[in-house]
């Protein structure tokens, strides 16, 4: 794709599925809306709708029939299956790429499927999702490297720990990049120390890869990644899948996490014979759907490339950042600094002094539709400690932060936007009433009754005889 020019119209916004819709505000007609929520769920890339689409004619049981429909279908998952694998740099014969619902499920099968002795530990990260954090807490003893003041992780103290627990640490689970302040960890210098003391290393790589290239290495590499997970959701992919890519033995022995059907090669009434390859992880019917559209969005971000990709977001983030920095009483938290934006993503996390940053993002959506998200974005501690800082910070920050995260389609108009209505959120130019809704845990417009379309679903008629 030929891309010409960073901050005129984004050229990649009318290939977003609903880029186009427009939406009810508080006051005024309906408004574009203005997707500030990247770092949370992308929309899908209408080539992923399309693929989908194609599938669907020869939709058919994967791997479980002689049927040309599904024979053709279970090529069609292998397919997609290798594009992930090279999406990330897998080597075929080193690496095997398992397809599960999210992230989440993927670091929950890695902990159960990893052995562990008794007197070993995990090393995380106090910048975790909890994706990465409480499943190995079910597993073994688990050890977090801190964050410093600003949020950017403690190289010092991940050595110290290394050296500490050298030779009990199992595993290192870090992110690619954080969900929170777009931190991006040196994640293949962790790596090299990871393996100089006996461990292996699983990167959170949900928030990275749709934004920066990522590469496993080969196994002979000391810089080489172990394991890498991944969600669809937040690949322009949103259709139920995610992959768990990593280690060939780790997965050629032992009893799989779920089990049952098309896990296994032969079962007796006392003897469970586990299948081979992938399969042994993938017991039932596969979301064959999911992984179409998940290989289909990785084959788009290629397409647009990511030096495009990384320059286009580090411009924006900088831009972003600057102007941030104007509203009055507006804080933001990890690295603020403009001139170091292409170190990190363009995930900002910021409050507004005086004001609850859950009612922030309210108005945001009731006042210019623009959508964020608020609270603590499923990464308590990390949060916890960013607002523990002691130089300064919002009165009600304890509350959790304003979110806003930059992706495939953002411009330079969108952000002004967004900075021209928090600055007429400081200046108190909205004279809306807002209440808190103690059933959805938000803030509305007193008065809303907006009743939203969900008639999604086609009424249903008498199938003919």
């Amino acid at each position: 794709m030929a891309i010409v020019s960073t901050f005129a119209r984004n050229p990649l916004a009318d290939q977003l599925v609903g880029n186009d819709l427009r939406l009810a505000r508080r006051e005024g007609p309906p408004a574009p809306a203005l997707n500030f929520d990247y770092a949370a769920t992308t929309p899908p890339l209408r080539s992923v709708h399309r693929a989908v689409e194609r599938f669907l004619a020869i939709y058919g049981s994967v791997h479980r029939g002689a049927g040309l429909k599904s024979q053709a279908a279970s090529a069609a998952y292998e397919e997609a299956r290798a594009i992930v694998g090279r999406f990330v740099g897998a080597r075929p014969g080193q690496h095997q790429v398992i397809f599960t619902r999210n992230t989440t499920e993927a670091f929950n099968l890695l902990a159960r499927r990893l052995k562990f002795r008794p007197d070993q530990v995990v090393l995380t990260t106090e910048l975790e999702h909890h994706a990465n954090d409480l499943p190995w807490r079910a597993v073994a003893p688990v050890v977090h490297v801190r964050a410093t003041a600003t949020g950017a992780l403690d190289l010092d103290h991940y050595a110290a720990l290394l050296q500490r627990y050298s030779g009990r640490v199992r595993l290192v689970a870090v992110t690619g990049a954080s969900n929170v302040t777009g931190h991006m960890p040196p994640i293949h210098e962790l790596a090299v120390l990871a393996h100089a003391h006996g461990a292996e290393i699983a990167v959170d790589a949900a928030q990275l890869v749709a934004h920066r290239q990522l590469d496993l290495g080969d196994l002979n590499d000391p810089a080489h990644l172990d394991y890498v997970a991944l969600s669809g959701h937040k690949l322009y992919a949103p259709y139920g899948a995610g992959a768990l890519i990593g280690r060939a033995d780790t997965f050629a022995l032992g009893a799989p996490m779920l089990v049952g059907g098309g896990s296994v090669r032969r079962v007796t009434s006392r003897i469970v014979d586990w299948a081979d390859g992938p399969a042994r992880e993938e017991a039932g019917t596969p979301n064959a759907v999911g992984a179409i559209a998940l290989a289909a969005a990785c084959l788009a971000l290629q397409e647009v490339g990511f030096a495009w990709l990384s320059a286009h977001e580090t411009a924006l983030t900088s831009y972003a950042l600057a102007q941030l920095a104007r509203v009055p009483g507006l804080w933001i938290y990890g690295d603020c600094d403009p001139d170091q934006a292409d170190t990190r993503l363009g995930v900002i996390p910021f409050c507004l002094d005086q004001f609850d940053p859950h009612l922030v993002a309210a108005m945001l959506s009731y006042e210019a539709g623009i959508a964020v998200r608020s609270g603590s974005f499923c990464a308590q501690p990390y949060v916890r400690r960013l607002l523990a800082r002691e130089e300064a910070g919002c009165d009600v920050g304890q509350l959790g932060l304003v979110r806003a995260s930059i992706g495939l389609a953002t411009s330079k108009q969108e952000i002004d936007s967004l900075v021209a209505t928090l600055h007429a959120i400081a200046r108190g130019d909205f004279d809306g009433l807002y209440v808190y809704d103690q059933v959805t845990k938000g803030y509305h417009p007193h008065g809303w009754n907006q009743q939203y379309n969900l008639s999604f679903f086609e009424q249903a008629t008498p199938l003919a005889a």
